[in-house]
């Protein structure tokens, strides 16, 4: 759309003017085509922990597995910007994304799991992410708009952690999530934080599906003894004074880590042991909540 004025005050305001109306048109646009590709997505639910270092994407990955397990088609989305974990924690580093006619490829990882990451798109892993929260928010919208999952049971959201630039935009955008899975560690410094993060959720109106104590206690291999290294119990505790369900506790499992480092999801590769099914009581209680939408609590409610 072109003026045919030029060369006057007036010109510039019609120029601003049509400029104004394009920004517009094209956010319409993405918007419409955002809506469109949630559309195709049956559920949404965002993992959000918030401090870092409590094994947020470790649980996003796991629940994500297990509910592959059970047939569901599912799509791992990484938005954490400054420290994508994901394509490490499945080892996809280095993987090519392709574009196709309808838009962005996820990665396909495994029957039943596609996934999408910054950190494919990042050439260096040792390179920090110097952004102001505009191009943060631009690149999120991006990542949401243009990636084509297709039709999906689940969306796994891994957020940041924390309640700023990045959670507040993509709890935004995606306005009919089912709600979020908040991860913690039982330790009284993990749960203040989580504390804000439950708050976030409350301010926003997006539904808590509940809280993973995470790291919650050790049995040791030799002994059979439990050794609570973080403290246990926090976990729940808070979540009953906060009015949110409390969805379990995943103990210290050094086999865990072995798996992250192979690439392999922990619940895939040793679904007998006590942290695995412990995985699997989770998420029998996500299926529920999501699915017979029976024991979320919405906060419009409370």
């Amino acid at each position: 759309m072109e003026c045919k004025k030029h060369n006057t005050g007036e010109d510039q305001g019609c120029h601003g003017k049509h400029n104004e109306t394009d920004n517009k048109l094209n956010d319409s646009t993405e918007d419409i085509t955002l809506a469109n590709r949630m559309a195709q997505i049956d559920h949404k639910i965002m993992v959000l922990s918030g401090k870092g270092g409590v094994g947020k994407s470790t649980v996003a990955v796991n629940i994500a597995a297990a509910l592959a397990m059970q047939g569901k088609q599912v799509g791992i989305l990484d938005v954490d910007l400054h420290g994508p974990s994901i394509p490490t924690l499945l080892h996809l580093n280095g993987k090519p994304v392709k574009t196709g006619d309808e838009g962005i490829n996820p990665v396909d990882f495994m029957e039943g799991i596609k996934v999408m990451s910054i950190g494919f798109f990042m050439p260096q892993q040792d390179k920090a992410v110097i952004w102001r929260g505009p191009m943060k928010i631009n690149v999120i919208k991006q990542l949401l708009t243009e990636v084509n999952w297709g039709h999906l049971d689940y969306l796994v959201i891994d957020f940041p952690p924390g309640t700023g630039d990045e959670p507040l935009s993509v709890a935004q955008m995606i306005p009919d999530a089912d709600g979020a899975v908040i991860v913690t560690t039982p330790q009284d410094l993990s749960l203040i934080d989580v504390r804000k993060s439950i708050d976030f959720c409350k301010q926003l109106k997006v539904p808590v599906l509940g809280v993973i104590e995470n790291m919650s206690g050790l049995v040791c291999p030799h002994c059979g003894k439990g050794v609570d290294v973080f403290k246990r119990g926090g976990g729940e505790k808070m979540a009953g004074e906060m009015r949110v369900p409390f969805l379990g506790r995943i103990p210290i499992e050094p086999l865990i880590v072995e798996a992250s480092d192979n690439g392999k999801p922990f619940v895939h590769q040793y679904g007998k042991t006590p942290a695995a099914k412990a995985f699997a009581k989770v998420v029998k209680l996500i299926l529920n909540n999501t699915e017979n939408r029976k024991g979320v609590i919405r906060h419009a409610d409370l």
